[in-house]
């Protein structure tokens, strides 16, 4: 098998983290609350909230958490209808489930994003709803606000996968109104864990931080002394889903890398997408013309393979030195909706399951080099050319 290049390594973390870091073990002070005021997680919401354009940010210690505890904000009733698409990662349908809500799956289409006909037909139940940017896909969120806003139903995104993208120019994140990250060591920000979530709800800032962890009267260490908090001190459960100190520094120093990792994660992805697309066997999907994409993956399908020719195209990158995965060929796959039995019977949800035989991903980091693009173009297109090459007749 050739080794291609290494696509999972994380961006070194940035010397000036470093002496915050020494500083940190020295005291020990990990915990959030140790300090009065400006403690690391504090200053990276500051920081991060003003970044994105965001009147609050709560860090916490997960995208999930943070899912999980916009549904709680927004004080929805137990078994509350929340319309998620059906193409996203389990955690998400999972956050709704910890929630007390029922998740309700919307078909997508072959270019990764919501099929807006059966949203529409699915909302008027509904009373939440989670977008997922899935994979940093943006759905068409002019008519998904249009709909849900005429409605007064909340839309919660999930940015896990679209921190620096943009839609008519704004962040992604903002659109709704609450928005949630990653800080997982696959994402543009990496602490290995943790996430954070946006919002200019005053209410909604209120509960999220009380019910983060905030007990007593620590929710004053995030900066924010507002009737709303006293109001709800002690009416709230305490989930104690906080972001540590040492976390936040990790991702705070590489604030001022987000833009140059944005932008080489673009310039990457369009170079080896024009590839792709000039192979008639393989379609990248056009971005949607409002969108500017911060990709750190690549997505394309296979047009006419068999599920054996599927297969084989696998295995095929593989052995040349690229992983390739079809989203629902990969066994146990947590992006695969027919793999989540936690929700009970498998809804029939005929185009997702026809793109998720096709869909095809795999890393594409920033960092990579052009010739690492042009090993992974490359070895894509041979194997392409592995399994679709005619049959030679004997003897010619």
């Amino acid at each position: 098998m050739s080794l291609g290049p290494n696509v999972y390594d994380a961006e070194p973390i940035p010397a000036r983290a470093r002496d915050e870091i020494e500083q940190l073990l020295a005291t020990g002070d990990l915990f959030r609350y140790t300090a009065p005021e400006n403690a690391p997680a504090a200053l990276l919401e500051r920081d991060f909230a003003e970044m994105l354009g965001s009147k609050y940010a709560l860090a916490v210690s997960s995208c999930s958490a943070a899912l999980f505890l916009s549904l709680k904000a927004l004080n929805l009733p137990r078994d509350a209808k929340v319309l998620i698409p059906a193409f996203t990662f389990a955690a998400v349908p999972s956050a709704v489930v910890h929630a007390d809500c029922v998740p309700v799956l919307v078909d997508v289409a072959d270019n990764y994003r919501i099929d807006m006909a059966d949203f529409a037909a699915k909302l008027d139940d509904a009373q939440a709803v989670i977008i997922s940017h899935m994979r940093g896909h943006t759905s068409d969120m002019d008519a998904i606000l249009k709909l849900c806003d005429a409605r007064g139903i909340p839309v919660v995104e999930d940015a896990a996968h679209s921190l620096g993208t943009t839609w008519h120019g704004r962040n992604i994140g903002t659109l709704g109104r609450i928005g949630c990250f990653s800080f997982q060591s696959y994402k543009l920000l990496n602490a290995g864990e943790g996430g954070i979530l946006v919002t200019d709800d005053d209410d909604l800032i209120a509960r999220a931080i009380i019910m983060s962890g905030a007990y007593e009267h620590n929710w004053k260490k995030h900066g924010h002394v507002m009737d709303r908090f006293r109001f709800w001190q002690n009416k709230l459960p305490l989930y104690n889903v906080r972001l540590n100190n040492l976390s936040a520094v990790l991702v705070r120093a590489q604030l001022p890398e987000l833009e140059r990792r944005v932008r080489d994660g673009l310039a990457n992805h369009d170079y080896v997408a024009a590839a792709l697309n000039a192979c008639d066997w393989l379609d990248v999907p056009a971005p949607l013309a409002p969108e500017r994409r911060a990709p750190d993956s690549l997505q394309f399908n296979l047009v006419d393979f068999s599920e054996a020719e599927a297969r084989a195209f696998m295995d095929a990158a593989k052995a040349r030195g690229v992983a390739v995965q079809v989203f629902g060929l990969s066994e146990d796959n947590a992006r695969a909706f027919w793999n989540w039995q936690f929700l009970g019977e498998t809804p029939h949800l005929p185009q997702t399951r026809a793109m998720l035989m096709k869909a095809c991903d795999t890393r594409l980091p920033a960092r990579l080099t052009r010739p690492d693009l042009d090993f992974i173009i490359a070895a894509i297109l041979a194997a392409v050319e592995d399994v679709k090459r005619p049959a030679r007749a004997y003897g010619t």
